[in-house]
């Protein structure tokens, strides 16, 4: 592809497809480029997630979601999301990923591991599920350690333990018990975390209540072996027998691609991009930011409803 594009956008998930259709509706040249399959992020998401949000919540440019539950789940998004890319023709390269952007002049040359473009702007919708939160212990690089659950059933029979107590940790400690694993929690906090969904809070506290499934307040694991972990409580260390550990311990964006490409970040902790909030533009002219990854470390701060709205204003700015 030899000609200049108006807007490259990194990341085929539900803000960058919002993207592509404004950039589509204004007749701009576009492309999004995405490292894995389309809505990857989703992709990845366990197997029986169901959302928090209701399904008009999850919708983009005002295209009807419609669901056979309360909440929807995983498929029934990844149905959705694919028909609007399908549906609407979207330019959308898959399996694709970005390497590097250089400024060449006024433009931006995007490498990616199959193709060299050059664009006027671009816009970083790559969300945070790239890179796992590290536990930082002997042991975390053992095989039986994974930072990603999927299904139940791979656990059935094995003694799982569970590190973390969000909605991830919370489901994926629920779903393992009902396929027949032996499931301890080994939580920070001192409870089940307010955030956890509400309908599913009072499920778990009544299973570690009853005994069904073992939890550990204000606990750490400290060390993984074979077949066994080390744990620190308030009533002292203690080893316990183990299969396999989900250390569902959140996510974080890939800083060292912003960083990459000139974007700051902010000083605090959070490693908030900078952006203008008005336009979502960075400090590098023409590099916009859209989604969740305008939060930084905030991971909880953006979500697909609350950021749609993000792809409209930048291609006003664009457009202007």
């Amino acid at each position: 592809m030899n000609k200049t594009l108006d807007v490259i956008i990194i990341g085929a998930g539900p803000i960058g497809i919002a993207c592509g259709l404004e950039a589509k509706k204004r007749n701009l040249n576009y492309l999004i480029i995405e490292k894995g399959p389309l809505v990857n992020s989703l992709y990845h998401y366990p197997t029986n997630m169901t959302f928090f949000s209701t399904s008009e919540k999850l919708e983009i440019d005002n295209i009807p979601f419609i669901s056979n539950n309360p909440k929807p789940n995983k498929r029934e998004a990844l149905e959705y999301y694919r028909r609007i890319a399908t549906s609407n023709e979207l330019q959308v390269q898959l399996f694709e990923k970005v390497e590097k952007v250089s400024r060449k002049e006024e433009k931006y040359e995007v490498k990616s591991s199959k193709a060299t473009y050059t664009t006027k702007n671009i816009i970083v919708a790559t969300g945070f599920y790239d890179i796992p939160n590290p536990l930082n212990i002997p042991g975390d690089g053992l095989p039986k350690v994974t930072h990603y659950y999927n299904d139940p059933h791979y656990y059935a029979g094995q003694d799982v333990a569970v590190i973390g107590a969000s909605n991830s940790s919370v489901d994926a400690a629920l779903e393992v018990y009902r396929k027949g694993g032996n499931v301890t929690m080994i939580v920070r906090g001192k409870s089940i975390g307010e955030r956890v969904k509400y309908w599913v809070r009072p499920d778990i506290i009544n299973r570690i209540e009853e005994g069904s499934i073992t939890a550990y307040y204000e606990s750490e694991l400290k060390e993984i072996r074979d077949n066994e972990i080390e744990i620190s409580s308030p009533k002292g260390e203690k080893v316990l027998p183990n299969d396999f550990v989900l250390a569902l311990t959140g996510y974080q964006p890939n800083f060292a691609f912003l960083k990459s490409m000139g974007i700051t970040l902010g000083e605090t902790e959070k490693k908030i991009p900078t952006y203008n909030p008005q336009t979502m533009e960075t400090n590098q002219k023409g590099i916009y930011l859209a989604g969740v990854i305008c939060g930084g470390l905030e991971t909880h701060k953006w979500f697909i409803e609350n950021s749609r709205i993000h792809a409209k204003i930048i291609m006003e700015n664009i457009n202007s």
